[in-house]
């Protein structure tokens, strides 16, 4: 099982904030959901796995969070590294290169709405 995440043009209605997808693509990226604890760890599991629980909606919300999220996990690679799959799919060598993927499409485009697959 994976977490699909993309970022797709579309509109938000101004007066009750209801999501129009059905846009183009414009960047998908997919992860083992193995990675949930290693998430949670770096406070962005509910902004990736549920953004929409969590009125994330544009990829410019997430600039901050993930910037949070990567720094920490340099800074202290063991504390996430511990939540490394035993099974070898969800690994820390690979969500942070994932999560710095996902921070760069989101600066190039933060006015791209959000949508999870879970």
């Amino acid at each position: 099982m994976s977490l699909d995440f993309h970022l797709e043009t579309g509109q938000i209605c101004p007066h009750c904030g209801h999501q129009f997808t059905g846009g183009d693509e414009i960047h998908s990226q997919n992860i083992t959901h193995n990675l949930i604890g290693m998430a949670t760890e770096a406070g962005i599991y509910d902004c990736l796995w549920h953004p929409e629980d969590h009125q994330i909606t544009m990829a410019g919300q997430l600039i901050k969070p993930l910037g949070r999220a990567i720094a920490q996990m340099r800074a202290d690679p063991a504390r996430f590294q511990k939540h490394n799959a035993p099974n070898g799919w969800g690994m820390y060598e690979n969500f942070l290169p994932w999560l710095d993927r996902l921070l760069t499409a989101c600066k190039e485009n933060p006015g791209a709405m959000v949508r999870a697959s879970r």
